[in-house]
């Protein structure tokens, strides 16, 4: 097919729009569909990947919304990045890292939907702090233990348990 605007180059952008029962096709060139774009005329057609996490997530934040019981009010914003919860909603993106801090009660919901009840981020760590990262990681999860080892009347386990973490407080990991 050629391009219905250019005439000379092969159409790669098939348009088909359906306004009010009235089917409309447009053939484009890669150049004139990008040339289209850039004159702000759009034809009218968002091409928005409805597959982006940004919708996904936003979708998420919706629903939540909606089906909890006190609605979040949209006026809420960022006072660091001016961010409002009603532009979080949309795009389903954050403006900086106290968004999350100052949106939480809603966006904890959305983060345990999207990622199950783990909502601590658990990528790479920086060189020089990995220590100490880890050994705290590690100490919470020993007092996890020791607590759960306590309620199931496990004492020689919790003794152990409570060994490590001794140890692990003198190593600097407290």
């Amino acid at each position: 097919m050629i391009c219905d605007m250019c005439k000379k180059n092969v159409a790669s952008v098939h348009i088909v729009k359906i306004i009010n029962g009235v089917k409309q096709e447009l053939n484009l060139c890669e150049n004139c569909a990008r040339e289209t774009n850039q004159l702000g005329i759009g034809m009218g057609i968002n091409f928005v990947n409805p597959f982006s996490f940004q919708n996904i997530f936003g979708g998420l934040a919706d629903y939540i919304d909606q089906s909890s019981q006190g609605m979040v009010s949209n006026a809420l914003t960022c006072p660091s990045c001016g961010t409002t919860y009603s532009e979080f909603r949309e795009k389903g993106l954050v403006g900086c890292c106290n968004c999350y801090k100052n949106f939480n009660d809603s966006i904890v919901p959305v983060i345990k939907r999207v990622q199950g009840n783990n909502i601590q981020h658990s990528g790479k760590i920086p060189g020089k702090f990995s220590s100490e990262i880890i050994n705290k990681r590690k100490m919470v999860k020993l007092k996890e233990e020791l607590q759960k080892a306590i309620l199931l009347e496990e004492y020689e386990r919790a003794a152990q348990i409570r060994d490590e973490i001794k140890k692990l407080q003198k190593e600097g990991g407290d």
